[in-house]
């Protein structure tokens, strides 16, 4: 297959003048590479498309593929991740991971929150604040946790989010909506282990590919996996499989919250447990960072002994199920 590429390559926007944490999301040349030879391997013809400028100028030319594999995290907005899937579905295009809908959705970590409570997953008591004037109506008891709605890599977590009485409450929530911008999700603090969750598929055919614990050593900021400890996580953050009964059940969490949110192809949720040890949805990440090295979803399978050609030939293989004349070409190979 023709395999068209799009992502927001970081040392781009670096080079707009766009600062270290606002581009923390953004991909590194060697994710590029890495999926680009991982496409090959697999026997199919990767081409690099770029961000969602360069695809539309692309698309007006004429310009079609097979599949894109889309990585783009876009820039601006609640609903910068829909961007890309919203512009391959006008010129009907198929593509990885999830459609628009879900991307808007999952980023917004309090509407995500709300769908996975209705479904009936675990997740703790969380308020909304869109503005200062919403402060003094937060009615949940301290420790309480706060953080940006909408972004990702730990930006905007530091040891202050864990918040203990409503000045600190008061001091963080205007401080992040003054620098983010965006509403900030408050929630019960979850004193128990933290979690990451592999997940591979769509739907029914979704599965728990691996559960991950998050251990933070002494060089770390405590109790919270912040955007620094996620930067220098050789030097801060210890990552191991496990499946213990409590890791059991967090990746039964992860599914189901997967699942009711409607998320497709490959990526992780995170899951932190109570003071109960009953394990607790925190957010989804429907367009999980893959950089063979340093991202979440690639460093569990190194762990299982998963090579990252085989992570990348499940995602392709998840979305080419979904589009008939690919999966036709794909059973008459086969044949």
């Amino acid at each position: 297959m023709r395999i068209g590429m799009t992502y927001d390559l970081r040392d781009d926007y670096l080079a707009m003048g766009y600062g270290l944490e606002e581009t923390a999301e953004f991909d590194r040349m060697d994710t590029i590479e890495a999926i680009e030879g991982a496409l090959r391997q697999l026997g199919h013809r990767p081409e690099r498309i770029g961000n969602i400028r360069e695809l539309a100028r692309r698309l007006v030319a004429g310009e079609r593929w097979d599949l894109v594999f889309n990585i783009a995290e876009g820039l601006k907005g609640m609903g910068r991740e829909a961007q890309v899937p919203a512009l391959l579905e006008a010129y009907d295009i198929p593509y990885t991971f999830s459609d628009p809908l879900v991307s808007a959705l999952t980023l917004h970590k309090g509407m995500a929150k709300r769908v996975v409570r209705d479904a009936g997953v675990p997740t703790a008591p969380f308020a909304i604040v869109e503005e200062p004037s919403d402060i003094r109506e937060v009615g949940l008891p301290f420790p309480l946790f706060a953080k940006p709605a909408g972004e990702g890599t730990g930006k905007g977590i530091t040891p202050a989010s864990k918040i203990a009485d409503r000045a600190a409450l008061d001091e963080v929530c205007r401080d992040l909506l003054h620098r983010f911008n965006q509403p900030v999700l408050v929630e019960t603090y979850l004193p128990g282990r933290e979690f990451t969750v592999g997940i591979l598929g769509t739907g029914s055919s979704a599965r728990v590919l691996q559960v991950m614990e998050v251990l933070l050593n002494d060089k770390a900021e405590q109790e919270v996996y912040s955007y620094l400890n996620k930067e220098h996580f050789q030097e801060r953050v210890i990552y191991r499989l496990v499946d213990d009964t409590e890791a059991v059940e967090a990746g039964e969490v992860a599914l189901a919250a997967w699942r009711a949110l409607g998320c497709r192809d490959g990526g992780r949720v995170d899951v932190r447990s109570d003071r109960r040890r009953k394990p607790q949805f925190l957010e989804v990440n429907p367009l999980a960072g893959i950089n063979p090295e340093r991202s979440d979803l690639p460093i569990m399978c190194r762990l299982a002994g998963i090579e990252y050609v085989e992570l990348i030939g499940a995602i392709v293989d998840s979305a080419s199920a979904r589009v008939p004349s690919i999966a036709a070409m794909a059973r008459s190979a086969a044949e």
